[in-house]
């Protein structure tokens, strides 16, 4: 069983609360516009991180993440991008791909509202984490917290965290 940490839209926030779930993981997943470097320097020196850049990100982000994120966690295929719209209204960008070798996981950030819900034509589940940093115009924090075992994805949380610090 792998415990993730889900987080996206840190835009250079990094607190003590975010580092507290850092270290209840056992992986850490960032859907993209990280901004400065050190949030994802702070999260790889305690847990492994698997990452996106976002549009708001620089080249030297750019350099150390790729747009988009294909991977195996256990039994599940997991893909990441930024930009990924949701069921029915899917990006341009990732589209394709989504139709041609839908992931069991896929993972997108940007729009800075949490989401979960299943794309049941694709067989796949959709997350979106929110936004964990200050940056944007949510009210509240946002991360996932969940599960792999094997090819289940389970025991899904939602962390909530105050926009004033």
């Amino acid at each position: 069983m792998t415990k993730i940490l889900l987080l996206s839209d840190t835009h250079s926030h990094i607190d003590d609360t975010i580092l507290k779930y850092v270290n209840l993981a056992d992986e850490v997943w960032h859907a993209g516009d990280i901004g400065d470097l050190s949030v994802t320097d702070a999260i790889k020196k305690i847990k492994p991180l698997r990452a996106v850049y976002g549009n708001i990100d620089d080249a030297k982000a750019r350099l150390e993440f790729p747009l988009n994120n294909r991977f195996m966690c256990e039994g599940v295929e997991v893909l990441i991008t930024h930009i990924g719209g949701y069921p029915g209204k899917y990006s341009p960008s990732i589209r394709q791909e989504l139709m041609l070798n839908p992931p069991k996981l896929f993972i997108c950030g940007h729009s800075h509202i949490l989401k979960v819900m299943p794309d049941n034509k694709l067989g796949l589940l959709h997350m979106n984490p929110g936004a964990a940093g200050m940056h944007g115009f949510q009210q509240v924090r946002t991360m996932l917290r969940f599960e792999i075992d094997g090819d289940k994805i389970q025991n899904l949380e939602v962390v909530e965290m105050p926009k004033k610090v």
